[in-house]
């Protein structure tokens, strides 16, 4: 299980789902704090309005499961697969992910601010208009990554493999590229800008 960025502790849960098959459940409007859900089989469910708050989800399966609008805020995921997963336009602030496969995740819109992702496999991920202020992106894989508009200032990005990552839009005055892996990324004047500043270049236009 991935620590919680400045120490902040796992939320301690009143209640257990434990082994549960929600195979395509419709989880719309539904409401859990405080839940573990351990074991769970989420494969193709989907939602919309849900609300996850200081949950802790371990072992379970977002395989292909479909969520807009919904919130999964402060939580904690051990060891899940979002494998084809989609997040539109939902909130995961705060929320810690250890140990965790993100095989082909697509995210669009939605706030991912504070979230901690340090470590993690997102080869291939997709993130577009997405807010990941302060995010915890440290050591993250993202070789291949499509980052596009994405709201990245404040995150903290060391050791981070941007390696052919689409990053056009994006903010990137958090990085640092004398720590972050840059090579073959791809993006547009204004960031090319950014970073020759970050590199101490002076720019001018004549």
């Amino acid at each position: 299980m991935a620590d919680r960025k400045y120490g902040v502790p796992a939320p301690e849960t009143h209640s257990t789902i434990r082994s549960e098959d929600w195979d395509s459940e419709d989880l719309s409007g539904r409401r859990y704090e405080r839940v573990a859900f351990v074991d769970v089989d989420m494969t193709e469910a989907t939602s919309r309005g849900a609300t996850f708050h200081e949950c802790v989800f371990r072992d379970v399966r977002f395989n292909a499961s479909v969520h807009s609008d919904s919130a999964f805020t402060n939580c904690v995921f051990g060891k899940c697969v979002f494998f084809d997963a989609t997040f539109t336009g939902c909130k995961l602030v705060g929320s810690v992910f250890g140990d965790c496969s993100f095989n082909l995740l697509k995210v669009e819109g939605g706030d991912w601010s504070f979230a901690g992702l340090p470590g993690a496999d997102l080869r291939g991920v997709t993130f577009r208009d997405v807010r990941l202020r302060e995010a915890d992106l440290t050591k993250a894989r993202c070789e291949g990554a499509t980052l596009r508009d994405t709201d990245l200032s404040g995150a903290s990005l060391h050791s981070a493999d941007l390696t052919r990552a689409d990053l056009r839009g994006s903010d990137l005055s958090a990085v640092d590229p004398l720590v972050v892996t840059l090579k073959d990324a791809v993006i547009d004047v204004r960031q090319a800008v950014t970073l020759a500043i970050a590199l101490g270049l002076q720019v001018r236009s004549d």
